[in-house]
């Protein structure tokens, strides 16, 4: 029996739109690390799905209705693996975006990409962050209410997302997520993994000072239990000689 071939489907959607991940290495690392923090963050909760520089298709039927979210977060869907973001298989409603900006980018994020999310996607929060701090303004954030954005105001330099339950900020010019309920900075797996190192030299610096007083300790009584014999025996031969 011959193998019969199935045809190829007549409606594609790209897994991809040929454009760069990120503008300059800067951009990228802002982008890999924020969703390595929200990652680790939420790794305990199984209906938060965090993506980013993935295709978005918002209309059925129709693949030129795109857009590519640099970092974004969608509660109520678990952690699987997707190759392209549909509104009409998964939830429509994104909670989270956050778009890496620079010059190049800027009339697009603030107009097109801002339009979009505001009206069709109904992202509940969108943040703009130049690295660069070229543009004005660097950082922003939108949060929905009603039909329209909003702008977030900053509480002591960040930016309170309810969303994620996290506020973003900037630590020694970077861009990180703090954690309010903990008063903590969220790092990076390489910053968790220099922490623990850092931590587990203290430890065991720590560990060694305490063997070292204790041995100091050991041989100064040592030293006194001898100096005290040599007094009690001195003692004894004064005694002796009376």
């Amino acid at each position: 029996m011959k193998k019969r071939i199935g045809s190829a489907p007549t409606l594609v959607y790209p897994e991809s739109d040929g454009e760069p991940m990120a503008e300059s290495p800067k951009h990228q690392q802002v982008m890999i690390d924020c969703m390595d923090i929200l990652r680790s963050h939420f790794r305990g909760v199984v209906d938060v799905y965090i993506a980013g520089n993935m295709l978005l298709y918002y209309e059925e039927g129709n693949p030129r209705k795109s857009i590519s979210p640099d970092v974004f977060m969608v509660r109520g869907l678990s952690k699987k693996d997707l190759r392209t973001y549909k509104t009409w298989e998964q939830p429509s409603t994104l909670d989270f975006v956050l778009e890496v900006a620079s010059p190049s980018t800027y009339a697009k994020d603030f107009n097109e990409k801002k339009a979009i999310y505001e009206q069709i996607l109904r992202v509940k929060e969108y943040c703009i962050y130049d690295p660069y701090h070229e543009i004005d303004p660097s950082f922003v954030g939108f949060r929905l209410v009603g039909d329209a954005y909003e702008e977030i105001a900053f509480v002591e330099d960040r930016l309170p997302c309810e969303t994620l339950g996290l506020e973003l900020g900037e630590r020694d010019g970077v861009l990180r997520l703090y954690d309010p309920v903990t008063e903590m900075w969220l790092g990076t797996s390489p910053e968790r993994v220099d922490e623990a190192d850092a931590r587990a030299s203290e430890a065991e610096t720590r560990v060694l000072e305490a063997e070292t007083r204790v041995s100091e300790e050991a041989r100064a009584r040592r030293e006194a239990e001898a100096e005290l014999e040599k007094l009690r025996a001195a003692l004894e031969r004064l005694q002796s000689s009376e």
